[in-house]
């Protein structure tokens, strides 16, 4: 009997896993800590009904990555069963390597680490597992395989990881500018040259995609109050490993000296909850900086933050440290913690690097920003830039 499982999305509904080994891969316990590793940090705090996780958007991914083969396939694209299996665990693992609370905590946990680099890790650890049987998705991931479309459905500019996240994050927010044609964006995929393209037809269903992207990033994944709440997040783990805060296995490896020496294996120990635990109970520290960035998560009771188009003024800056050192009774060093001037920034339309091409019916191909009437043009080249300011609420 063919094998045969099915999982109910709530974006998507039936997605099925007919593959023993890619079945395998999700009881896998590297897959399983998805589960508890949220998808949008602490965006919760801001649309309550954020709280999905990683492993939604790993399955969810995967689906597109199903349907987006199987489209290129009836169009008579040479693609082997072996390369469906490879392309499918590249993508259901390309975030395998995430930590807790997601890109919030990346490179505070474990120093200077991206995810990329633990999923590769991860990936090769599964590897050896099973015999040498995800050698082609590592290479598909890595983009090392010949056939150059399979890495660009993995990541690139058009790939099923942002198809998904957006349409993900854009249900569990409730936020409908971030909704996306994704299934019309599929149906328009096509291989020329080696290359992933878009038909001539799905030209406004990319525009809506960049656009959906742009107002996604500041509406949600740079909400003033995520980015204050996340900022919080960060500075709590960085003052608990300077003061050496004690907490509870296995965080306290990564709090602790031995932070440099953290292994994969250590990694994947560690998730949303054991962080959550920790700062429950942090806030009764005896570190007045530590204990209020504490409670303020726990109680989202969080910085105050101003968005403005030209950088904080170093005298506003100096007068929120001293109305906080005044208050809290700390220290111009503490205060500096719970203070602080930054920027964000996102760009519409990567143009450094690849470029989303159309394929017209004559055979031509231009870049998405050189069609007639163009939406997405030279003027979103750069990046978005605002600066903003954190201060404490104290009145």
């Amino acid at each position: 009997m063919r094998f045969h499982k099915i999982i109910n999305d709530p974006v998507y509904g039936f997605i099925t896993i007919d593959d023993p080994l890619i079945h395998q891969i999700i009881a896998h316990p590297y897959f399983q800590r998805l589960r508890r590793i949220s998808q949008m940090a602490l965006a919760h705090l801001v649309y309550p009904g954020a709280v999905h996780s990683r492993m939604h958007h790993a399955l969810g991914a995967y689906h597109l990555m199903s349907s987006a083969l199987k489209e290129l396939i009836g169009k008579g694209v040479e693609i082997t069963a072996e390369e469906q299996q490879a392309a499918k665990i590249a993508i259901l693992l390309h975030d395998i390597g995430h930590g807790p609370y997601s890109h919030a905590l990346e490179q505070v946990l474990a120093d200077n680490i991206h995810h990329e680099e633990l999923s590769l890790l991860l990936m090769k650890d599964l590897n050896a597992h099973l015999q040498g049987k995800l050698s082609m998705a590592i290479d598909i991931f890595t983009d090392k395989y010949p056939k150059k479309y399979l890495h660009q459905l993995v990541s690139g500019q058009l790939d099923v990881d942002r198809m998904d996240y957006l349409t993900r994050d854009s249900f569990f927010t409730g936020v409908s500018e971030g909704v996306i044609g994704y299934d019309r964006i599929i149906k328009m995929l096509t291989v020329h040259n080696g290359e992933l393209m878009i038909e001539e037809k799905g030209i406004y269903s990319i525009e809506k995609f960049l656009v959906a992207r742009r107002l996604m990033y500041w509406q949600v994944y740079l909400h003033k109050t995520v980015l204050s709440a996340e900022q919080m997040l960060r500075r709590i783990i960085k003052r608990a490993k300077l003061i050496k805060a004690s907490c509870q296995h296995p965080l306290q490896t990564f709090i602790g000296l031995q932070n440099n020496n953290i292994t994969p294996q250590q990694f994947c120990e560690i998730d949303d909850h054991d962080v959550m635990m920790a700062i429950k109970q942090w806030t009764s520290h005896p570190d007045k900086v530590l204990s209020f960035l504490c409670r303020g998560i726990l109680n989202r009771n969080l910085l105050k933050i101003n968005y403005s188009a030209e950088p904080v003024n170093e005298e506003m800056l100096l007068q929120k440290m001293e109305e906080t050192m005044s208050k809290l009774s700390i220290s111009a060093e503490d205060a500096s913690w719970l203070v602080f001037a930054g920027e964000a920034s996102s760009r519409t339309y990567n143009f450094e690097h690849e470029r989303i091409k159309i394929l017209f019916k004559d055979g031509s191909i231009k870049d998405i920003t050189a069609v007639d009437n163009a939406l997405i043009n030279e003027n979103l080249k750069g990046k978005v830039k605002k600066y903003y300011i954190c201060y404490p609420k104290l009145s």
